[in-house]
């Protein structure tokens, strides 16, 4: 029996390259600067929230109103009586109008792009979506004011008519469409260029090999994609959703052009009227004296509470869904 000769193990310690200190150095720099950026980030954010509640708790100590459930906003008057149930009622519904429309018409170009169009069209279209989110947001308003608003008469009548069974669809005031549906249709256009371009890059991360797996077991491409690609995405597309959502919550100008602002809550989002916080905070900070903008400050302190909940929601729902959406692959 042939023996063996046991294999010597080089236990010599590596010698040192030319810059090895300096590549050192530079790994330590890199790291506190990005340590500093963290805790920078972590700082602001704090700095914004303490004087947000700082102003928001002057405001709340002298109002009248329960600022939850009060539907009107006379923050002047004396004594003065706010409350934003009126301005939570319109920002969630806008923002859901808007999600409901942008979100699957989103993915659905994103799909197109990454794995159905050919590719001298898929460049210039993805430009062009990319493009879309550097219009400004006041372009859109004028936009939805001028050409949307006068457009959008014939659909609410329509809906009314075949969908008023629903409540939520019934009009029942006579009126332009400056409503919360007009709305949620600007607000879906606005964020559909966030949602495509992120899930589109999502989609493009797709491993060839699952792709080409799937394709060789004699999956068509629809079962390519419901199989390998939208469980891998899943977690982008909640991603970009959120970033879209994030702009639907906050965005000022467009809203402030289009809608006609009243404080009362009306479950018919083809009515003219509703708010949101965003809206508000534009329309009449201008014009209010320093507790008006106290109580506006109050307001915005509920914004920004809400969009750091979504946040972590979404949060939550992709780190319950990584191990099945591919982002650890």
């Amino acid at each position: 029996m042939a023996s063996t000769t046991p294999t010597q193990i080089d236990t010599a310690p590596p010698v040192a390259k030319s810059g090895g200190s300096t590549g050192r150095a530079g790994d330590k720099i890199f790291a506190g600067l990005s340590k500093g950026s963290g805790i920078l980030l972590l700082v602001i954010m704090a700095s914004i929230a303490a004087f947000l509640t700082y102003r928001a708790s002057i405001a709340l100590s002298k109002n009248e109103g329960n600022f939850l459930t009060t539907f009107d906003w006379n923050a002047s008057a004396n004594p003065p009586v706010f409350g934003i149930a009126v301005l939570l009622f319109g920002t969630v519904v806008s923002s859901i109008v808007a999600m409901a429309i942008a979100v699957p018409i989103a993915v659905g170009i994103a799909l197109f792009i990454s794995h159905y169009a050919p590719r001298k069209l898929a460049a210039p279209l993805a430009y062009v979506v990319d493009l879309l989110a550097a219009v400004p947001s006041i372009i859109y308003g004028i936009w939805g004011a001028l050409f949307l608003v006068p457009q959008l008469n014939g659909l609410n009548l329509w809906l009314d008519e075949y969908l008023g069974w629903t409540y939520v669809f019934e009009k029942t005031q006579v009126g332009v469409a400056r409503s919360l549906f007009t709305v949620g249709i600007l607000l879906a256009i606005m964020i559909l260029p966030i949602v495509t371009s992120v899930s589109r890059e999502v989609f493009l991360q797709v491993p060839r090999m699952n792709e080409e797996a799937a394709l060789a077991l004699g999956a068509t491409r629809w079962e390519v994609i419901r199989m390998s690609v939208l469980p891998f995405g899943r977690s982008g597309v909640i991603s970009a959703s959120m970033l879209g959502l994030g702009r639907a919550l906050g965005e000022t100008m467009a809203v402030a052009t289009v809608l006609s602002p009243s404080f009362l809550i009306s479950g018919h989002i083809l009515n003219p009227g509703g708010g949101t916080f965003a809206q508000n905070i534009a329309a009449k900070f201008d014009e209010a004296n320093e507790f008006g903008r106290d109580a506006l400050i109050a307001s915005g302190l509920v914004l920004f509470l809400l969009t750091l909940l979504v946040n972590g929601a979404a949060r939550l729902i992709i780190a319950r869904r990584k191990d099945f959406s591919g982002a650890n692959a």
